[in-house]
């Protein structure tokens, strides 16, 4: 009999270490997938928020920009012939449409601010950090294509070849294979074949005069480790980047631009602030209708409503409508508030309205489960000494039970800052660039500028998307830190 006990507790004890084995491996399979979503977001979001100029040296020349009328000027024409004046050997049509591929749009607009700020800079010499495009900046940040630049230590022979678009390459090193770029003074060449004794090349950048030979010193190897079939940069561009670079003209700052403008079609000038701002507009009234209409259902329902058939069915259909799909909300905001009620779409107050829709049961669910907590006994002793039943309530039960509340209703809003269906469904898809102002201007919300932002071909969208997910994670984080902390400062231990 004592042996069979002791094989039972055995038995236990040993079901005991295997349940917190698997809630530890459960708890550290969670941390670990936590972790590689974070790192992974981190990661591709990073790249947003460093942008990449060039330095250049541009007099406003009067001709150009009118004193009388500064912000009129031309300066997209200013700054290409800037930019263009670094690289004089440049003559052809395709090739200056190819080198000014390489600067931003935005870059004439930062002259135009400069110059409309302060007219005193017309007829003077100016230094612009002229924004590099998307392209161009991520070729700089390695996503584009891997660059490796090894120095000459031998001579190098150049013959053109029999077809007299070619070039024979001799002397040079054997590691010399097909895709290298041999850059020299004025000019580059393009490896097309690498076999032993047999080297040929094509012109990618093409001197007025080709030597006939290299010594060792005047020129290197250019290596790309993507083809450049397969990169939005092509090898000419990628030269003349590389040349900016070695000759210091290119610098890597803090991508303000990203935080403080709106979305455009331009991935190095889209930024998430008016995404942003439509974002706080339209939880600032989804709190100003919900935390009021919640708090004082809640109180009603929890402290003065009979208990009847009619406030059973009403706590059923708050508990489900805690539960419906956030679309559905959408649906209902689109039906009631623009078709019947005719309001303006993609408007902060609409979705507002709908967000508040969504966030009232949470809020009184949670505003009922903290006036619950708060013991009985201090209802009691607030009547026992004369109160009236809505003065024990607002003046003794309420106060205490304000933590919770403010607790539930922080966790709603955060749930509502990351929506997205419902708004999706009133019109806050669409394309806005200029940051609202009012609660009626057109606007867009954080999340959906991800959605849409995700949907985008081009690379550089992608680290944009990620760098806002990044924003929007540290807003939530925010919020619920808010949360934890108001729920610490204000409890109350009985």
């Amino acid at each position: 009999m004592t042996e069979l006990r002791s094989d039972l507790v055995r038995k236990r004890y040993a079901a005991e270490r295997r349940f917190r084995f698997y809630g530890a491996a459960a708890l550290a399979l969670t941390a670990i997938f936590l972790v590689l979503l974070l790192a992974n977001i981190v990661w591709k979001g990073i790249p947003a928020f460093t942008e990449h100029t060039v330095t250049l040296d541009i007099t406003v020349d009067p001709a150009a920009v009118d004193a009388a009328n500064p912000a009129g000027g031309d300066y997209d024409k200013l700054v290409k012939e800037a930019f263009r004046g670094l690289f004089p050997e440049v003559k052809g049509r395709a090739e200056k449409k190819a080198l000014n591929g390489l600067l931003s749009s935005g870059a004439a607009d930062d002259l135009r601010a400069m110059v409309t700020a302060d007219p005193g800079l017309i007829g003077k010499k100016v230094q612009l950090s002229a924004l590099l495009t998307d392209d161009a900046d991520l070729y700089f940040k390695g996503m584009q294509t891997g660059t490796r630049i090894t120095p000459s230590k031998t001579a190098l022979g150049i013959a053109p070849s029999a077809d007299g678009e070619t070039y024979l390459l001799s002397g040079g090193p054997e590691s010399l294979m097909a895709g290298d770029v041999v850059r020299f003074q004025g000019g580059a060449l393009r490896v097309t074949q690498a076999a032993p004794g047999d080297v040929t090349a094509e012109a990618v950048l093409a001197p007025e005069t080709m030597p006939p030979s290299l010594a060792p010193g005047q020129w290197d190897i250019v290596s790309f480790s993507v083809p450049q079939a397969d990169r939005r940069i092509d090898d000419r561009q990628a030269l003349w980047l590389e040349r900016l670079k070695g000759e210091g003209l290119v610098k890597s700052s803090f991508a303000w631009r990203f935080l403080e403008a709106g979305d455009s079609r331009e991935a190095e000038l889209a930024g998430i602030r008016g995404a942003l701002v439509g974002s706080l507009l339209t939880v600032a009234v989804a709190l100003a209708l919900a935390l009021p209409l919640g708090v004082a259902a809640a109180i009603y329902l929890e402290q003065f409503a009979p208990k009847n058939r009619f406030t059973d069915l009403i706590e059923v259909n708050i508990n489900n409508l805690a539960a419906v799909p956030s679309i559905i909300f959408g649906l209902l905001g689109l039906a009631v508030f623009l078709n019947f009620f005719g309001m303006p779409r993609s408007a902060p107050v609409v979705g507002g309205l709908v967000l508040a829709l969504l966030v009232l049961p949470t809020i009184i669910i949670a505003a009922r489960a903290a006036l619950k907590a708060v013991p009985p006994s201090i209802m009691e002793a607030a009547l026992g000494v004369g109160a009236s039943h809505q003065q024990a309530v607002f003046h003794h039960v309420l106060p205490l039970a304000l933590p919770g509340i403010m607790t539930g209703t922080i966790l709603g809003l955060a749930r509502a800052f990351g929506e997205t269906a419902p708004l999706l469904m009133i019109g806050m898809v669409a394309f806005i660039v200029d940051v609202p102002h009012g609660f009626t201007d057109a606007a867009t919300v954080l999340p959906v500028q991800i959605f849409l932002w995700s949907d985008l071909p081009e690379i550089a969208f992608q680290s944009k998307t990620a760098g806002a997910i990044i924003v929007l994670l540290v807003v939530l984080f925010a919020l619920n830190a808010a949360a934890i902390y108001l729920r610490k400062r204000f409890e109350r231990r009985w």
